[in-house]
């Protein structure tokens, strides 16, 4: 169950137009520059789970710490709750830390194995001066409590090494549940654990969501997961939003040549396909330091257009009320040169 927002209240987290560049010295102390995101919006509400989907490399991690302002955006801006984040000091974000935590995709290294339990998850409680030694504790106690590592008590003074994976991110989940924030950036948070702990990880998180109203920034390469946590979802490439709706229509129904790849190599238990070769995508994605020019996705593009794609980028297209889509098969560009080639084709085999 998703909370529905207020109608006319602001997104509590809304990215605008943002970019991220990093700059890279390379042979001969030449510099390039990293595209990692490139004009990226999107808007979260409270209570809201929107999954962010892509090959490795694609800025989906980059954009969430930079939501979480880890990282300072080279344009755009960032709002909380319709204030302006993207420029504040380190020093004054410590209200909105309070509010925004993350969960992070490898619970063997996310957590210092030479500190407890204890100590792990009261550590944000430390840094923000939060109550005396017996408060935290308490504290301590009923977030472990939430995610089901119960008696809390028996966790309390053992180190990580002694948890399983599934446990491991059951304390990160923890950890990031004291402060009781608003917004939770889940960057992978079930990659790396065995698959029968995975539904259950998933839906504890659902779960905290629907009795704090926490909103998920919801990060995963994986589609089926997607379809299982978020309503929402949000597919990238080399640094762009190329598609965005529902996540059940846009599985359904995929409009973008990327999108439609991707789903294409999620394997099928299925038995005949033992044999069968499946359409991938042919190729890697390109290197955010080499950009192709217009749509950067027209290289490795089955349906391809030359003079429109590699030309001109593609125009943002809201094909639905709650569906967008980066294409020129959806611009009125290419809908004419598609007409137009399909004219010819059939004059030609007239």
């Amino acid at each position: 169950m998703t909370v529905q927002p207020e109608i006319g209240a602001a997104p509590m987290l809304d990215l605008q137009d943002v970019a991220m560049h990093f700059k890279s010295r390379g042979r001969g102390f030449r510099t390039t520059t990293v595209r990692a995101l490139d004009g990226v919006s999107l808007t979260l509400d409270r209570g809201e789970t929107i999954a962010i989907v892509g090959e490795s490399g694609c800025g989906k991690t980059t954009m969430g710490r930079v939501s979480l302002r880890l990282l300072e955006p080279t344009a755009g801006r960032v709002l909380f709750d319709n204030i302006d984040i993207t420029e504040v000091k380190e020093s004054r974000l410590k209200g909105f830390r309070r509010r925004a935590q993350g969960i992070f995709q490898d619970p063997f290294t996310s957590l210092d194995p030479y500190m407890t339990i204890r100590q792990i998850v009261e550590e944000p409680l430390v840094i923000h001066g939060e109550g005396s030694a017996s408060e935290r504790l308490e504290r301590v106690e009923w977030a472990l409590e939430e995610v089901r590592m119960r008696p809390a008590s028996d966790f309390l003074d053992r180190f990580p090494h002694l948890l399983s994976g599934g446990q491991r991110q059951r304390v990160g989940i923890a950890r990031a549940l004291t402060l009781t924030p608003e917004y939770i950036l889940a960057d992978e948070p079930v990659s790396m654990i065995d698959a029968s702990s995975r539904a259950e990880i998933l839906a504890l998180l659902r779960e905290l969501q629907e009795r704090h109203r926490i909103g998920y920034l919801y990060i995963t390469h994986d589609i089926a997961t997607a379809r299982h946590f978020a309503p929402t979802a949000t597919v990238m490439y080399l640094g762009r939003i190329v598609e965005q709706g529902p996540t059940a229509d846009l599985i359904s129904n995929p409009l973008h040549p990327y999108t439609q790849g991707l789903l294409n190599a999620v394997p099928e238990p299925d038995p005949a396909n033992r044999l069968a070769e499946r359409p991938v995508l042919p190729g890697e994605a390109p290197s955010p330091a080499n950009v192709p020019s217009g749509c950067r996705f027209h290289p490795r593009c089955p349906v391809f257009m030359a003079g429109l794609c590699d030309v001109v980028e593609p125009p943002l297209v809201q094909v639905e009320l709650d569906r967008t889509v980066e294409c020129h098969l959806y611009g009125e560009e290419g809908q004419a040169r598609a007409e137009q080639d399909a004219t010819e084709s059939v004059s030609e085999n007239a």
